[in-house]
């Protein structure tokens, strides 16, 4: 029975995608959905682009906009937004694009990471039961109204959640479970494990609660949300 994977921020930590992909090996028929945050932090951004291009072009893969993609389109705008970037991971995510003698700089990304962060990536998707967003949803506003503010940056949290207003579950990233644990609220789950900061990267199964989960180092584990 075809599976919904979703993914949680990988934060330019290849080496864990690869493992992980590896790991949970995806059929053919099931739906990869990336919850956003690729870039920044971790050591190979343009690695990671490069992979969920590919991954992409080849089809059945839905890639969400987390808001380090939003602060990396926008450091190409003005200075100001240049250097907020680079405070947030810009400098790790340049640094991969460097020339074995030089540093690199937004010239050096290629226009396929830039088209693919503008035009392939989405800001929410859904399904009949599930919703899947990088950060959060206002709970009382349809999707389609929902602000880019709340879609890319609102934490979640236990003490201030309330299920969305369609009744179905939401799959988000963007605030770390130090943990290493997905975390699991009514109707919500959060599976942004803190890869790039010695963590783990989590692949859902949205259906049947099983996760994998893959490091920097290869490592792998397996559990299920309780």
């Amino acid at each position: 029975m075809p599976r919904t994977l979703a993914i949680g921020d990988i934060h330019g930590c290849l080496t864990a995608l690869d493992t992980l992909l590896g790991f949970v090996q995806p059929a053919p028929d099931d739906q990869l959905i990336f919850l956003g945050d690729y870039v920044d932090r971790g050591p190979d951004t343009k690695g990671v682009l490069d992979r969920l291009v590919e991954l992409h072009r080849k089809g059945g893969v839905i890639c969400l906009r987390g808001n380090h993609e939003v602060m990396m389109l926008a450091a190409t705008l003005g200075r100001d937004a240049f250097r907020f970037w680079q405070t947030f991971g810009g400098i790790e995510a340049l640094e991969s694009y460097a020339s074995p003698d030089g540093t690199g700089s937004l010239g050096d990304v290629p226009e396929s990471h830039w088209r693919f962060i503008k035009y392939a990536c989405v800001d929410w998707y859904e399904t009949e039961t599930h919703i899947f967003v990088h950060a959060n949803v206002d709970p009382d506003t349809p999707l389609v109204e929902q602000s880019t503010d709340v879609l890319h940056w609102r934490a979640i949290a236990a003490s201030r959640h309330r299920p969305h207003v369609s009744g179905k579950t939401m799959v988000c990233g963007h605030t770390m479970q130090r943990d290493g644990q997905p975390l699991r609220l009514d109707r919500a789950v959060c599976i942004d494990t803190g890869v790039y900061d010695f963590g783990w990267l989590t692949c859902l199964d949205v259906e049947s609660g099983e996760y994998w989960q893959a490091n920097e180092l290869g490592q792998t584990r397996i559990g299920w949300l309780s």
